[in-house]
């Protein structure tokens, strides 16, 4: 079925505090997708965690069971952190995230490729199905077409990448040395960035070692990874450090660094990684989110005609989506309806070649007859009820298309009814024939 409607709610960093968008995420993607399945009525589902959202999206047959289905999303945040999406609000919303109109810095790259992991995911819990599949991919072709035929990822594309870009405005980091705290996206990106800036010594600090160790090795430079708890001692040695972790109290305090030199510290963590005490030192130049806006504007500005650029390209691939669905949603029902009048035209050809043959031989040539006429007959009778159903996709008129997926079931035409000569007929004895007009009244 291809009739499914999608329903989302996002919980993302234009609404909502870091606080927030981390209570709404839940363990993983596939535990949040195989959890949307079994709620009532829901075909598909699709979730989406990063550190600066957290979405699900579900198919079901009507709008009223999608918001029924997601009605417990993050029921414990205000409800100005929480926006729920209608069926083309949610398809616009995959395409906007995926071309990075909707990032934090605007136009980033990561974003695609979390968006086709998630993807995956889902696909891996079997939330994938008719509906979310060419939604999602066209997203993914939103997000590709928008880096390549524009300029929406041109200069900084990431806080991680920001924070160094404002570490070489004020430090000279070729050979420098850098400590990287939290081994994450956004401390991965850093890492990255200051290995592609030239350092000659980088400092991985995680609470997980392994996952700073396999950061470590994915860089040019001399790098090492040490625990979380051994921050404040790679701290006294480096020139430049970012943090970047989840940790719900600061890793570092004025204690730490009060003896470490000139030190240039950015604090990309929400809630911060840096006590506020740091600020006082000397020695130390203290930086935090608000300090990379001037970057991020710069880019933001440089990226303005890009962004108007893209909002276009989406306009264009959205309507091409949605014209895409009216056509299967009408062809399913058309199909439906075909799939019906030929289980009904079989049947009545067996029962009248039975009786032709019963009153003499039947030839070839006049079977053959009989059969191009019922077969002229089902197109004839059907071309009027196709036309019309085409129209109705064309125009958003979805309870006909519905009712004519009731009215056209299969079933009507199984064997269990009886031919047409043997069934009592509208006028006769005040019986009308199956799936009459009050039928539409019910819908």
């Amino acid at each position: 079925m291809t009739t499914g409607v999608i329903r989302g709610v996002t919980v993302a960093h234009q609404r909502a505090t870091v606080d927030e968008i981390e209570s709404a995420t839940t363990a993983d993607e596939e535990t949040a997708v195989r959890d949307l399945l079994t709620r009532d009525g829901v075909d598909e589902a699709f979730a989406l965690q990063t550190c600066n959202r957290a979405e699900v999206y579900v198919v079901a047959e009507s709008a009223a069971a999608g918001r029924a289905a997601l009605d417990d999303f993050a029921p414990d945040l205000r409800d100005g952190a929480v926006h729920e999406m209608d069926h083309e609000t949610s398809l616009r919303h995959l395409m906007r995230v995926a071309a990075g109109l909707e990032s934090l810095v605007l136009g980033e790259d990561q974003i695609i490729g979390q968006l086709r992991s998630a993807f995956e995911t889902a696909r891996g819990a079997g939330g994938i199905g008719p509906v979310l599949d060419p939604a999602i991919t066209k997203a993914l072709h939103v997000g590709e077409r928008a880096r390549t035929e524009t300029q929406i990822n041109e200069g900084v594309v990431s806080l991680g990448s920001a924070a160094v870009e404002l570490a070489a405005r004020q430090r000279r980091l070729r050979g420098a040395t850098a400590l990287v705290v939290g081994a994450g996206e956004m401390g991965r990106i850093a890492a990255r960035a200051f290995d592609d800036a030239g350092v000659s010594t980088l400092v991985i600090a995680n609470r997980t070692v392994s996952k700073a160790t396999s950061l470590a090795d994915e860089v040019d430079a001399d790098a090492s990874a040490v625990p979380l708890d051994a921050t404040a001692d790679a701290a006294t040695t480096a020139d430049v450090l970012v943090t970047a972790t989840n940790s719900p109290d600061p890793v570092l305090d004025g204690d730490d660094l009060d003896d470490a030199g000139s030190t240039l510290v950015i604090d990309l963590a929400q809630p911060r990684d840096v006590a506020p005490s740091v600020s006082s030192l000397d020695d130390v130049d203290a930086y935090d989110i608000d300090s990379l806006e001037a970057i991020t504007d710069e880019t933001r500005e440089q990226r303005r005609e890009a962004a108007a650029a893209v909002e276009e390209m989406i306009d264009d691939e959205l309507d091409r989506l949605l014209d895409s669905f009216k056509r299967q949603q009408a062809d399913e029902a058309i199909s439906t309806m075909y799939e019906s009048a030929e289980l009904v035209k079989e049947r009545e050809l067996r029962t009248a070649l039975s009786r032709l043959e019963a009153q003499g031989e039947v030839t070839e040539a006049q079977r053959e007859t009989v059969e191009d006429l019922a077969d002229a007959l089902v197109g004839q009778l059907l071309a009027a009820p196709t036309k019309s159903l085409r129209d109705a996709a064309a125009e958003d008129d979805w309870t006909t298309i519905q009712t004519a997926l009731d009215l056209f079931d299969p079933e009507f035409g199984d064997d269990s009814q009886p031919p047409a000569a043997d069934r009592p007929r509208e006028g006769m004895d005040g019986e009308r024939p199956p799936h009459a007009v009050d039928r539409v009244g019910d819908e």
